[in-house]
C-alpha cells in the first residue's frame, strides 16, 4: 500500500527491547566505521538474507559424488601444498 501511493516512500522498521550490550556494540562498531547505526544494522539484515538465500540454493542443489569421502580429498591437496 505505501508503495502505491508514495512510489519513493521507504518503509521503516522499528525493533524494541534491544539488549544494551548489544546496542553498545552496535554503536561502537559504527563509530570505528565511521556510519551510522542505521547502516551497520541494514548491512547485517542484508548480510543475513544474502546467506539465508545462499543455503536455500544450496539446499536446492544434488549431491556431488567425488568418488572418495571430501575429507580425504582436502587431506590430499592440504598435504600436496606442504
Amino acid at each position: 500500500m505505501l508503495e502505491t501511493c508514495y512510489p519513493d516512500a521507504v518503509a521503516n522498521l522499528q525493533v524494541k527491547n534491544v539488549p544494551a550490550a548489544l546496542h553498545r556494540r552496535l554503536r561502537r562498531s559504527a563509530r570505528r566505521r565511521g556510519t551510522t547505526l542505521r547502516e551497520i544494522v541494514l548491512e547485517a539484515v542484508a548480510r543475513e538474507l544474502s546467506l539465508e538465500d545462499f543455503a536455500a540454493r544450496l539446499r536446492r542443489r544434488r549431491p556431488v559424488d567425488l568418488g572418495r569421502p571430501a575429507a580425504e580429498l582436502l587431506r590430499e591437496e592440504r598435504l600436496a601444498r606442504g
